[in-house]
């Protein structure tokens, strides 16, 4: 199984790329894991418009989208989307390779979230908590959660 986090934006912080630098190696003996980073598009005001914000949508969607094959199976990550426990994103995880799909992508947007035509894309709509993440946190907390899914699935010490 391949597994890809699609994300908007660069990590600048040595402690998130460490952690994340940790879940990668570790998720290798499970699947292959990559991240796909994104250039992030810069609106030029301190108060953009909705114009302005669409179009940065608009524009990080159609890069997002170019990562995405037919047959990949999409998770977007939203505030919108269903809530899971640790142990609904293992079942959710093994649905998708038992259905047939060998690749998930996991899409995490920009500061301004998500376009529609991702979210239109994705097979399913993922929030973390009702709360706010940095985007940097919630890379590093998703991959955390999908090395778990796979202890989970294996019966690992890790999730005890």
């Amino acid at each position: 199984m391949k597994i890809n986090i699609i994300c908007i934006g660069k990590i600048k912080e040595k402690y998130f790329t460490d952690a994340i630098a940790e879940y990668s190696k570790r998720l290798s003996a499970f699947c292959k894991f990559s991240i796909i980073e994104l250039s992030e598009e810069r609106i030029r005001s301190n108060t953009p418009n909705s114009a302005q914000i669409n179009e940065v949508l608009q524009s990080e969607g159609k890069k997002i989208l170019q990562k995405i094959t037919p047959s990949d199976y999409v998770a977007a990550m939203c505030i919108e989307g269903k809530m899971l426990s640790s142990e609904g994103l293992s079942k959710l995880i093994g649905n998708v390779s038992v259905g047939g799909k060998s690749t998930i992508d996991f899409v995490i947007g920009g500061s301004y979230g998500l376009s529609d035509e991702v979210k239109i894309r994705a097979d399913f709509r993922l929030s973390m908590s009702k709360m706010t993440f940095p985007h940097q946190m919630a890379r590093m907390i998703l991959s955390e959660q999908i090395y778990r899914a796979f202890e989970i699935s294996s019966n690992g010490k890790y999730h005890k």
